[in-house]
């Protein structure tokens, strides 16, 4: 088999990894750096702090050498409120604010513009006075400068992208009055104003981040008699309803004692503090949002998607073990383990001279008195002809021909067969005893097109193999009593699978289409009008890779064989019969829990190991917990459904997390390939230079039924 592989498309699905975690990363980070609206631990000292600031008004001009305070003029009050803007509350502020005609001056958080622009556009639409809050709420007095950049330059940023203005206007969060200004506030503030910052305080705390009382809200709001104020306020941040309420209240207060509302600017005699930002910021700030708004959306696709497949796989093993419990009971002791019906096996072979001869002696003892075995050996270079012939059993026949596939070979030895019903089986494949007389006893029905025999594994050493023999007991025996429940199986195993000659015929043989063609004729033979029906009582031992890049190779071509063989048969959705069935039970299932879920699955994987490492949330953690145990249980049940042990039953965890993965990973390179049209395909062999790894990738015992699923 020859692959070609695009490379390009591991460099997408990285990129693709690395922008999903950055995102994540920035939306939680960025959510979680916004603090709550109140003060930090005690400010300290205060000493440093000039007299003319901590004794002056609540505006501080600290641009220049020497500090100047602007205080607020009698009867003037300047409504202030910061952490918006918010979707609930804001827009209710702005209807009271308006409904009252008085004005207001919001400072806003920077996250919160790039999520809400459309109201802070409300806001300076409707003559408010916008400033800065800082980009996450950060405490501009323990912040390192770098950070204390940072966070203006993206508030700056974002609110001209979403107005086309640029301020000065700067609250820091935590602030209070002047009097309350510490070493670290003054400090901050400096830093601040060496940027081109003019900082606001306030000179009523209306204290409504405490959640009080209404009627507290608007007694601690109100200045005292004759004195201007700056009242600062919240419309976002938490369950601001009280505001709401206290709001209209303090406004009417305040008109009926004369006093004037107006802008902050306004209030202290200062000139606007707006002016047009310039185009450059503007495209950036747009571009900022843009970008933001992506990020914040990731975490609650994320949720949803985690959600829905979550969700997708409880109903998957919840499927399966119905299925299994169902199949048992109709099933019950099956068809008779012995049949009249003579059997022709065909044996295809490329280089399997170890195991051929033990393969025919199972082949012959294995409870069909009436037995024919052709061996096609095509183009071997080792000694596989003379293996096979040296079992010396009149029903043994033994063919050669130029290496031409595995396709060409089975159909040679269905030429040669002396019998309806014939048995395909893989030359490193040994029959359990009385499996080809429970095959062919299939075929008492005339119905029957075909047969499916359970493939165990046999070399069970190391950890690989052992994951394997898991996910052939776990998911391809259960996912095949489903599919036999649904009339309409996928995929006949090359490693051991019975056919009546009058179906094959009817669908021309074993096709060279696709790579995978034991699911390819498996749907064909369902078109045709056939049953193909799965034996759980016929056994066969197969040998399954041993390495990565073995199974890596097999798993590959496993995925884009079915790929390939989904898209030839995919007019079966809409036929009747049989037929009927594949289309609308069979292919959907293999196309949702084969082909979709292993896309999302490394993403998937990726937040869940970003949220248990960075404690974002504990979710991820008990689902994966959730799952582990339905998977266990799910696997105790299968292992005793085949009367095997469950001593490794221990394995399914991990094997649920970097085995899985795996695969998933190979289905996306499947699935890349298939969109670049750059798949494996059959070829001919005419050198032995890598030999061993082209018969693992071409004869390996193959079973398409879960590709990618883990289970």
């Amino acid at each position: 088999m020859r692959v070609l592989t695009p490379r390009g498309h591991w460099w997408v699905l990285a990129s693709v990894l690395t922008v999903f975690l950055l995102a994540l990363f920035l939306a939680t980070s960025v959510i979680r750096g916004v603090g709550a609206a109140g003060t930090t631990e005690s400010p300290g000292p205060d000493d440093l702090v000039p007299g003319s600031v901590s004794g002056g008004g609540p505006v501080v001009d600290a641009r220049g050498g020497t500090p100047v305070s602007s205080g607020v003029r009698p009867g003037t009050v300047a409504l202030t409120f910061d952490d918006g803007p918010d979707p609930t509350w804001t827009p209710q502020i702005l209807r009271l604010l308006a409904a009252e005609q008085v004005p207001g001056t919001f400072f806003v958080i920077g996250e919160h513009v790039a999520e809400h622009p459309d109201l802070v556009r409300a806001e300076t639409a409707a003559g408010h006075e916008v400033g800065l809050h800082t980009f996450t709420h950060t405490d501009l007095a323990t912040a390192p400068t770098w950070r204390v950049q940072l966070e203006l330059a993206a508030g700056r940023a974002v609110l001209a992208g979403a107005t086309g203005r640029s301020t000065t206007l700067l609250r820091p969060p935590y602030s209070s009055t002047p009097d309350a200004v510490s070493n670290r506030d003054w400090q901050a503030i400096r830093r601040t104003g060496a940027l081109g910052y003019l900082t606001v305080l306030s000179t009523q705390d209306s204290l409504d981040w405490e959640g009080g009382r209404v009627e507290d809200i608007v007694r601690q709001a109100v200045p005292a008699p004759g004195q201007g104020a700056v009242v600062l306020m919240h419309d976002g941040g938490g369950d601001r309803s009280r505001t709401v309420a206290a709001l209209g209240q303090f406004i009417d207060t305040l008109k009926a004692r004369g006093y004037r509302f107006t802008t902050l600017s306004q209030a202290v005699g200062l000139p606007p503090q707006s002016s047009p930002a310039p185009r450059l910021d503007r495209w950036y700030g747009t571009a900022l949002i843009a970008v933001l708004q992506a990020a914040f959306a990731v975490p609650t696709a994320t949720a949803w998607l985690l959600a829905a497949v979550a969700g997708l796989t409880a109903v998957r093993l919840l499927l399966l073990a119905a299925a299994a419990a169902a199949h048992r009971r109709r099933t019950g002791a099956g068809a008779p383990a012995s049949t009249e019906l003579p059997v022709s096996v065909v044996v295809p072979a490329y280089n399997e001279q170890e195991t051929i001869a033990a393969c025919v002696r199972a082949l012959l003892a294995g409870g069909c008195p009436d037995i024919d075995v052709v061996v096609v050996d095509d183009g071997s270079v080792d000694g596989t002809t003379a293996a096979a012939a040296a079992v010396d059993d009149p029903r043994v026949r033994v063919l050669t021909q130029p290496n031409q596939g595995k396709p060409a070979a089975l159909n040679a030895g269905i030429a040669h067969a002396a019998h309806d019903v014939i048995l395909m089986v893989d030359a490193d494949t040994v029959l359990a005893p009385g499996a080809v007389a429970r095959l062919a006893a299939a075929f008492a029905d005339p119905s029957v097109g075909a047969v499916a025999g359970n493939t165990k594994v046999a070399n069970r050493t190391g950890l690989l193999p052992l994951w394997q023999h898991l996910e052939y007991v776990m998911s391809f025996g259960l996912e095949r009593r489903l599919f036999d429940l649904f009339g309409a199986s996928p995929t006949v195993p090359g490693a051991i699978g019975a056919f009546r000659r009058s179906a094959l015929e009817s669908c021309g043989g074993i096709s060279a289409d696709t790579i995978a063609e034991d699911t390819d004729i498996a749907m064909a033979l369902c078109r045709a009008g056939w049953r193909v029906v799965y034996r759980g009582d016929a056994h066969a031992s197969t040998h399954v890779p041993t390495t990565v890049r073995e199974l890596w190779h097999q798993r590959y071509r496993w995925a884009y064989g079915t790929l390939q063989s989904i898209w030839k048969h995919r007019q079966a959705v809409a036929e009747r019969g049989t037929a009927g069935r594949l289309g609308r039970r069979t292919l959907p299932y293999l196309l949702l829990f084969q082909l979709a879920l292993p896309l999302a699955a490394p993403l998937l994987d990726a937040a869940a190991l970003y949220g248990l490492a960075f404690g974002v949330s504990p979710a991820p953690g008990y689902t994966w917990a959730a799952f582990s145990l339905a998977q266990l249980a799910l696997a105790a049940y299968a292992l005793r459904q085949d009367r095997e042990s469950l001593r490794h039953l221990w394995l399914v965890p991990l094997q649920q997390t970097v085995y899985r993965t795996a695969l998933c990973l190979v289905t996306i390179h499947a699935l890349a390939s298939a969109a670049l049209g750059a798949g494996p395909q059959w070829r001919n062999r005419t050198s032995t230079t890598d030999q061993a790894e082209r018969h693992t990738r071409m004869y390996h015992p193959r079973d398409t039924s879960s590709l990618a699923s883990g289970t």
